[in-house]
């Protein structure tokens, strides 16, 4: 019998000073400066060209932000094997070796690397900033409505600001967990050595990370973008160039997105170990997937709102301005086919991950393992079709209010099953109460809220009232900053060790979590009750009759900074000098925890067979008695 120890790591291979060729000149720095100077080059040009003309501003705008996404991706590698390709130039093992990452230590998260792990966890130091940023942006709009007629910001600076939260917050949302724990995590789960196409997956955090400066760039640009994180038409279209950085940002993200989603689907499809069946996917694989379908569907809708806006804007077509015979209905419907979908495509990962969490620590297989999948399946279909009930208030087809009033009802049935099978995997478990099952706690609490509360907005009379107040800002940040990033934060937690190889200080952890526990319920039960009062959203300025309300739920958003902020020291600090994690410290059934921690670059030292599903808590024999290892013909005991 062959060992264990007879195959290589690839990782510890030594090549040659040519293996990666143009790979090894390029990095982050060398992409920003491409993508300045091709950006620069464009300017100069187009603006040389559409000078004095009606739509100079904007199409220099978009041309010259194109251009750096373009000069960004080209200067980080992005495209490297297609310029080898149409220059019949093969690349060798080796150089598919570099790209991995061989041989690179740490710099190669500052580069284009095609390894699923690298990937992922540059995506989770991406979520990090853009929470950061977009938690920022919010202290300032609290800081703004401490008082009824504060001067912090002035009106249009605090719509833009408003509008980059919104959006921030939103692309940081939709990529949390499919970004980091879809890339390190997923293949792992299903036995596979990479994503289907590592080269696309590189690409779709690189495209993304050059979006990110052309949504900053908006503040810069005719004092921001002042239309809301909506972008209704024909504000929209009214808007200053910071609308033309904010499409390109909106553009560039779907693609990232749709790449992504597709990659997803395409490893789980093929690319799963022997016995790997359908039925045997753990439940955050089918999230992942579910989420990424959905994606699919959802995101180019977006996408098109964004590319005829731009016409508009850049080229005198008349999609929004009614004028030309356009009409703002168009991109109501177009953004909410993408809004009401893109909830669930932010919501059903981290719910997925947050039920692998739930039956590791609570001992028990997945209750109703089946109907959990089914119901992630109604809730992705019936989300496709219940987008109009953001727009009864609009006037538009309101013979159809009713049909849509019922089906966004309808939505809540097969949320509540997940909600019930929920609680009938932890039913009499033996719960081993760590971080991560904290975070599930709260997410219960939290969901419970925003679901019920979301009720009172898919009727057309409460939604007459609530539609445009701080109840409606209550419910949202429940159901997505309470409910899909309290999960991700449990799946974090729990899949710490593993991305990190380090344990996560849970005394520290324990802390934020109670600080963000008490901070969440004190901002947005405020929040309710200005809504229930009748405060309208979006306001820099308000009447003092709600002045106790903001005063308390701006204390409460301070506190909620304050206890993200010590969550994040907890895993800096724990990410550098942490006690060295096992390779499965919770003893957890799924293929992720029986690969050696860190993780070799093919994963599996030996290739898994997967005899059965991965929740038998409470059978007899080891940990891994679902999976067994072969290597050369010969199966041996797990690594």
């Amino acid at each position: 019998m062959t060992t264990l120890s007879d195959k290589p790591l690839l990782e510890h291979t030594v090549l040659s000073t040519a293996a990666g060729r143009l790979y090894r000149r390029q990095n982050v720095f060398t992409a920003i400066a491409t993508g300045v100077v091709l950006a620069a080059l464009v300017w100069w040009i187009t603006n040389s060209i559409f000078s004095g003309g009606a739509w100079a501003d904007d199409m220099t705008t978009v041309c010259m932000l194109t251009a750096w996404v373009v000069g960004f991706n080209l200067g980080i590698g992005t495209f490297n094997a297609v310029i080898y390709w149409m220059l019949g130039i093969d690349q060798t093992h080796e150089d598919e070796l570099y790209a991995a990452g061989v041989g690179q230590g740490r710099k190669r998260y500052l580069k284009y690397c095609t390894d699923h792990k690298v990937v992922g966890t540059q995506y989770l130091v991406l979520v990090f900033v853009l929470f950061f940023v977009g938690g920022t942006l919010a202290m300032m709009i609290r800081t703004q409505l401490l008082s009824p007629h504060s001067s912090f910001l002035s009106p249009q600076t605090y719509n833009s600001i408003v509008t980059i939260h919104g959006m921030c917050m939103i692309i940081a949302t939709i990529i949390m967990v499919s970004g980091p724990f879809a890339n390190f995590i997923m293949p792992i789960m299903i036995g596979a050595k990479d994503m289907a196409f590592p080269r696309l997956n590189a690409m779709s955090i690189w495209v993304v990370i050059s979006a990110v400066p052309c949504l900053v760039w908006t503040f810069f640009l005719d004092g921001g973008v002042n239309a809301g994180w909506t972008t209704y038409a024909p504000l929209s279209v009214q808007d200053g160039t910071a609308m033309d950085a904010f499409a390109i940002t909106i553009i560039v993200f779907v693609v990232s997105v749709t790449v992504a989603g597709i990659n997803t689907i395409v490893t789980v499809a093929t690319m799963r170990a022997e016995g790997m069946t359908f039925g045997r996917l753990p439940v955050f694989v089918w999230g992942s997937v579910i989420g990424g379908a959905l994606g699919l569907y959802a995101m180019p809708a977006f996408l098109i709102s964004m590319c005829s806006m731009i016409a508009d804007r850049a080229t005198g077509t008349s999609f929004y301005v009614a004028s030309g015979g356009g009409v703002g209905w168009l991109w109501e419907n177009t953004f909410w086919i993408m809004g009401h979908p893109e909830v669930y495509v932010i919501l059903i990962p981290p719910v997925a991950a947050m039920i692998e969490v739930i039956a590791t620590f609570a001992r028990k297989p997945v209750f109703a393992y089946k109907v959990i999948i089914g119901a992630f399946a109604g809730i992705a279909g019936l989300s496709i079709m219940v987008w109009a009930h953001h727009m009864f208030t609009t006037g538009w087809a309101p013979d159809l209010a009713g049909p849509f009033m019922l089906t966004t009802e309808l939505i809540s049935i097969p949320t509540g099953i997940i909600f019930l099978c929920i609680i009938g995997t932890l039913w009499r478990g033996s719960i081993w109460t760590r971080l991560p099952m904290y975070f599930v706690y709260l997410f219960l609490w939290n969901f419970i809220i925003g679901g019920v509360t979301g009720i009172y907005l898919s009727d057309v009379p409460a939604d007459n009232y609530f539609h445009g107040n701080m109840f409606v800002t209550a419910h949202f940040h429940y159901t997505l900053l309470g409910g899909a990033m309290i999960a991700g934060a449990a799946g974090l937690c729990y899949w710490f060790p593993k991305v990190s190889g380090r344990m996560l200080d849970e005394r520290i952890g324990k802390v934020a979590f109670w600080i963000i526990a008490v901070a969440f319920q004190v901002t947005y039960m405020a929040q309710f009750i200005a809504g229930a009062k009748g405060m309208p959203r979006r306001v820099a300025n308000y009447d003092p009759m709600y002045h106790v309300e903001n005063f308390v739920s701006s204390l409460g958003a301070y506190a909620l900074m304050v206890g993200w902020m010590v969550l994040l020291y907890a895993l800096v600090v724990s990410w550098i000098s942490g006690e060295h994690a096992p390779a499965n410290p919770w003893h957890s059934k799924t293929l992720e925890w029986h690969v050696p921690t860190p993780v070799p670059l093919e994963n599996f030292l030996v290739d898994p067979v997967v005899t059965g599903d991965p929740y038998g808590y409470g059978e007899q024999g080891p940990a891994a008695a679902h999976v067994t290892f072969e290597y050369d013909g010969d199966r041996g005991g797990h690594p």
